[in-house]
């Protein structure tokens, strides 16, 4: 086992990594999954929502099971439950297995996302921890875009189901360097759960906080969802597709620990999200008119300006939230971040199936920052402090 807090955090990370692998993994393989199970952009946006749907139930209980249960057992039963479901997608005879598998794997991803981030906190209180917060959020885009750079190669190679087994097999080995190298960090002790009046927790700005994010990360998965199917569309690979939207969350991995830094230097949080927003909102529907080479222009562009937000976005449930409130807060601000992020790719592949064309997720992803714009707004107005009367 590992003593030294950055090895700790090195464990997390690939362990964390590979929830993003597996999640995006189905829209990385997108136009095969769709060719091969003759079904629509709807159907696929439901299933990359799906893989969150869990969160909407055990996000606020999952801090409580960990503490009955004990964090490294939970996590490691969280990563067999993701690779009993990659082996019912992998080995699964039709849509119905793929489905149950992509349900049973969400579950083990989203109790992991919860309980190690409080693992991670643990380790990191009081020292360090706003770079080990940013280095530690990044492991999300950095498995999305591994799995961006791979499938789609692996797939060509041996088809589908190599690629199901590749996810698998990454799963596995992010499993055993857990269960091997990760140990609770000294004077971690858990402690019994204790009653939150409901009365004293800020629910209206909690609210805004939890849509604010989960708008930000439907945005984000418009394009790391729809991207590839999008520029297959239009005629390209589906490997480079897919090398084409790594870029965007590259870029994203690179700016995160990025706009954190100058949130706490400059202290201007409010403006560089909106910086981020606006980016975005403007300038990534763009990829619908533009010329083909100048795609991943516009994707490293936006990626560099929208990462910078996600920081000072995480910041904001601690404006509000007394200590002794701050578990049963943070589940409520993940459960409103799983409840949109499962309705978003759905909603997106309707929208995109009626329309008759993949963009629309994209125009969705613009609309969603502009409601984040307007909560934001609302969120400085309801933590205002008052100004003295004379």
């Amino acid at each position: 086992m590992f003593s030294n807090r950055w090895a700790i955090l090195i464990v997390l990370f690939f362990a964390r990594m590979t929830m993003g692998f597996q999640f995006q993994s189905l829209a990385a393989l997108s136009p095969l999954v769709i060719e091969s199970y003759a079904v629509s952009l709807a159907d696929i946006g439901f299933m990359i929502g799906l893989y969150l749907a869990p969160g909407v139930i055990v996000a606020i209980p999952g801090g409580a099971i960990a503490t009955r249960f004990g964090d490294k057992r939970i996590i490691i039963l969280s990563m067999l439950l993701m690779m009993i479901g990659a082996a019912l997608v992998s080995f699964g005879p039709n849509w119905g297995w793929f489905t149950a598998g992509r349900l049973l794997a969400g579950a083990g991803g989203v109790v992991l996302n919860v309980v190690m981030t409080k693992m991670l906190v643990d380790w990191f209180a009081g020292r360090e921890i706003s770079t080990a917060i940013a280095i530690f959020i990044n492991s999300w885009p950095v498995g999305i875009a591994l799995a961006l750079l791979t499938l789609p190669s692996i797939a060509a190679y041996g088809g589908l189901y190599l690629a199901w087994l590749t996810v698998l097999l990454v799963i596995g080995a992010g499993l055993v360097l857990f269960a091997v190298g990760y140990r609770a960090a000294p004077g971690a002790a858990a402690s019994a759960p204790t009653g939150i009046k409901l009365a004293r927790l800020p629910v209206y700005a909690l609210c805004l906080a939890g849509a604010i994010w989960a708008l930000y990360n439907a945005a984000l998965a418009m394009v790391f969802s729809f991207g590839p199917a999008l520029l297959s569309e239009r005629g390209w690979d589906l490997t480079i597709a897919s090398s084409a939207t790594s870029v965007f969350m590259i870029v994203i991995a690179i700016s995160v620990p990025i706009g954190g830094i100058l949130a706490d230097r400059t202290g201007r949080r409010d403006t560089i999200m909106m910086i981020s927003f606006v980016a975005y909102t403007i300038l990534m529907p763009m990829v619908l008119f533009v010329p083909a080479w100048a795609t991943p222009v516009i994707f490293v562009v936006v990626g560099l300006l929208f990462g910078l937000a996600a920081g000072p976005i995480m910041t904001l449930p601690s404006l509000v939230l007394r200590p002794e409130a701050r578990a049963f807060g943070m589940g409520v601000f993940y459960t409103i971040y799983y409840a949109i992020m499962m309705i978003a790719p759905a909603l997106a592949g309707s929208m995109a199936d009626r329309s008759g064309s993949i963009g629309m997720a994209f125009f969705l992803g613009s609309v969603m920052l502009i409601i984040s714009m307007i909560a934001l707004g609302l969120f400085r107005q309801a933590t205002a402090k008052p100004k003295a009367t004379i």
